[in-house]
This record gives C-alpha cells, structure tokens and sequence, in this order.
C-alpha cells in the first residue's frame, strides 16, 4: 500500500503539468505564432535604417506622449471626483454646473475643444499686455499647455460622470450607518464613501486611460511632438509608410498593456488599503 500511494505522489505532478499544458486554449498558440511570423516579417523584410537617424526624436516623442497622458489623467480625476460628487450629492446650485459641464465635454468632439482652446485663447491672449508681461507668457505662447487642459478638461468631462454613477453605486446603508456612529462627513467621503467609489469605478476609469492615451495623437494637430507627431515626420522626411506606423502601433500596445497592468494591481490594493 505505502509503494502504491508513493507512486501516486509521483505521478501526480506530471499529470497535473499535462493537465496545465492541455487547457492551454488552441487559438493563444495560433496568435502567439502569427505574432512572432509578424515580428520575424517586420525585421527581415521591413527597412529600419531610418531608424537610428530619428532615435533621439522617438525617445523624446515617446516621454512627451507619456507625460501627457499620466498628467492629464491625474488632473482630470482629481477634477472628476467633486464633479461626480456634486452630481450625486449636491445641491442644485453645484450639481447643475457640473452636469452641464460633462455633457457639453461628453456632446463635442475633442479636437474641437483643443482647437477652441489653442486658436482662441492662443489668439486671445496676445492681446492684453498685462498677459504678455507676465511670467507666464512664455509657457502661453507655447502649444502644450493648451494640449494639456483640453485633454484634462475631456477626461474630467468623462470621469465626471463615471463618478457620479459609483458614489451613487455605493449602498446608502452603510453611509447611514457612519453617520449614526457620530462620523463626521469628510471621514465618511475619506473612509468609506470614496475609496467604495473608486473601487467600484476602477475598470471603466482603465478603459478611459487607454482611450485617452489614443486620444493623444490630436496634439500633433497643434504643433506638439509628440510620438504620433514623430511617426508622420519620419514619413514625410524618408517616404516610408510603413515602418513608422507600425513602431507607432507598437509603442502605443505596450503603453496599453503597461496601463491595464497597473489598474489590475490597483484593484487588488485599494479595497485592502482603503476600504
């Protein structure tokens, strides 16, 4: 009996790694192998001398989109939680605003919203000269910041109202309860109403993080470089199409794979951390 049940043991392993080997889903091999034909077809048979010409160009192209996106982003949800508070819980007076707010930032598009900013405002300020001797002129007359406050300003528009849906999501049980403890309602929004909130709001806040990722390109529309603005330099300056598109396709999967990455841990930690 003891031989027996020590041959089970071993055995067992290796049933249990074929087992593994066989739930491997027969169309990830496929993909895998047509990703790898792609990649091995793009460096044999694609030309790449461009490439350490612009180098120093991608790189820079590369930190600007990035910097863009995690700035906008934090800006914009820093400004989506009092404008989904106010909706949710408000009074008329905060909660109309900022319910006009989102829908005319949600109902036009975005590159509208950043050409009113740059050609309006960027024609605007020129002609005060109060502005023009100010210590802020030199960043005025630049692109970039118009870049960033059209983009803060959309994904607050958009995040505003995903707020608005988790503070109401969250059971008003628990908020009366807090309140009959004696809590004040700062700890109740800091301890349980909020971090509740961005529990709830976690996997629709990733999907507006890619989006605004993609939404990055239209800066290049105002003149910012930023790695979009570099793959259509590149093709202008050397008539290759393809290879810029396709280093283009490829950075922008990997920033997408770094931000889904990171909102999966993030749901993991917040509810043991702030719930």
């Amino acid at each position: 009996m003891s031989e027996t049940t020590v041959q089970t043991f071993r055995i067992a392993p290796k049933q249990n790694g074929d087992a593994e080997i066989r739930r491997l889903p027969p169309h990830r091999i496929v993909l895998a192998l047509i990703g790898l034909g792609l990649i091995a077809a793009s460096i044999f048979f694609l030309r790449w001398d461009w490439l350490p010409n612009y180098y120093d160009l991608i790189m820079q192209g590369l930190w600007r989109t990035i910097w863009i996106l995690v700035v906008t982003c934090v800006l914009g949800f820093l400004l989506a939680v009092p404008l989904g508070l106010a909706q949710a819980a408000g009074p008329k007076i905060v909660a109309v605003p900022a319910r006009i707010f989102c829908t005319v930032i949600r109902g036009t598009p975005l590159l509208l919203q950043l050409w009113l900013l740059y050609y309006g405002l960027g024609s605007l300020f020129p002609q005060y000269p109060w502005i023009r001797d100010s210590e802020l002129w030199p960043y005025l007359r630049q692109a970039w910041p118009y870049a960033v406050l059209a983009l803060t300003l959309s994904y607050a528009g958009y995040e505003g109202e995903v707020m608005r849906g988790a503070f109401a999501g969250v059971p008003k049980g628990q908020l009366e309860a807090a309140r009959a403890f004696g809590m004040r309602r700062f700890t109740i929004l800091r301890r349980i109403w909020l971090p509740q909130a961005i529990h709830r709001a976690l996997p629709t806040l990733a999907g507006e993080a890619v989006l605004q990722l993609k939404a990055t390109p239209l800066v290049a529309t105002i003149t910012v470089i930023d790695l979009y603005a570099v793959a259509s330099r590149v093709r202008q300056d050397t008539f290759i199409t393809y290879e810029p598109l396709l280093l283009l396709a490829a950075g922008y999967l990997v920033i997408t794979g770094i931000i889904v990455f990171l909102f999966r841990r993030l749901e993991r930690l917040i509810p043991s951390k702030l719930g």
